[in-house]
């Protein structure tokens, strides 16, 4: 992936900083090779270490939360769980220069969806739809706030922002995004309970060995909230033929699964809009979560 960096507030990382980091607060893992992850990920950066860890860094300090986050929830939510998660093994502390908590995590093998597209997509949906109605059933008790949790329409100003600049220039219909949009915020909102959700199922998320779905990393934006959030994967991964298994294993309401399509075009048309220049790839599943909600706002309006 490019080395631009993606935002104003975004911190150097590179190799020698994370030997030092380890060499420093694991000196048990300190001549272990270090070898950067390419990966389309905007929040964290990853190296590999050894053969079987991986070390996870915030690039900025709106993802600083994550890291604790992640240490004190990914072990209540793993044995609950049907596909792998990551397994923290360390949690690191600021030093070296560099300012933040960091993780060391347990090597999780496959390829993530955006470099290696699953081959067998009825399976993915099938099992992704187990996860998230796994993870909703999960004990919910003291859980932090998603990062989606809450209503989408609290994403309105960014949203028109994003389809006034890119009807502007073509890139996408204003008009039928508006439309779909203001669709979108006509919408019931969630009256039940808050429930766990991942928050961030998109395909640089999912891994995949053999062309089967086998893990879901990334829980940095997870917590409690409207499960709808966690329906955006049916628009951003899955084809209009495998939709509607991964819904039926899912198990929502109607205004759940239409509510899920609108953050699957609020992060469509906000990915597009702030991505495009510096991360290209993350751009694309934008460009592909705008087109297949249109598509389908279309096609039930």
């Amino acid at each position: 992936m490019s080395s631009v960096k993606m935002h104003a507030d975004e911190v150097d990382i590179d190799e020698s900083l994370v030997g030092r980091l380890v060499g420093a607060q694991f000196p048990q893992w300190a001549d272990l090779p270090i070898t950067k992850v390419r990966s389309a990920g905007t929040d964290n950066a990853m190296y590999r270490l050894g053969t079987d860890m991986a070390v996870r860094l915030p690039r900025i300090p709106g993802s600083v939360a994550q890291v604790g986050k992640e240490n004190r929830w990914l072990p209540h939510l793993a044995p609950h769980l049907p596909l792998a998660v990551p397994v923290p093994l360390g949690k690191g502390v600021p030093g070296e220069e560099y300012g933040f908590p960091w993780s060391v995590y347990r090597w999780l093998e496959g390829e993530n969806l955006f470099d290696e597209p699953v081959v067998e997509l009825h399976d993915a949906a099938v099992e992704l739809g187990r996860f998230v109605a796994a993870l909703r059933r999960i004990d919910a008790t003291d859980a932090p706030p998603a990062f989606r949790g809450g209503p989408v329409c609290t994403g309105d100003d960014e949203v028109r922002a994003a389809i006034r600049d890119l009807s502007a220039d073509g890139t996408v219909d204003g008009d039928a995004a508006t439309d779909a949009w203001e669709a979108v915020l006509r919408l019931p909102q969630w009256q039940g309970a808050p429930v766990w959700v991942h928050g961030d199922l998109l395909p640089g998320n999912l891994l995949a060995r053999q062309g089967r779905l086998s893990a879901v990393i990334d829980f940095g934006g997870m917590g409690v909230g409207d499960p709808a959030c966690d329906m955006m994967v049916a628009w951003t991964l899955l084809s209009a033929r495998t939709r509607d298994l991964f819904r039926e294993s899912a198990g929502v309401d109607d205004a759940t699964w239409a509510r899920g399509r609108g953050w699957a075009l609020c992060f469509g048309l906000n990915a597009e809009h702030y991505y495009r220049a510096t991360n290209p790839v993350l751009a694309s599943v934008g460009r592909r979560a705008v087109a297949e909600a249109l598509s389908d706002h279309h096609r039930t309006s």
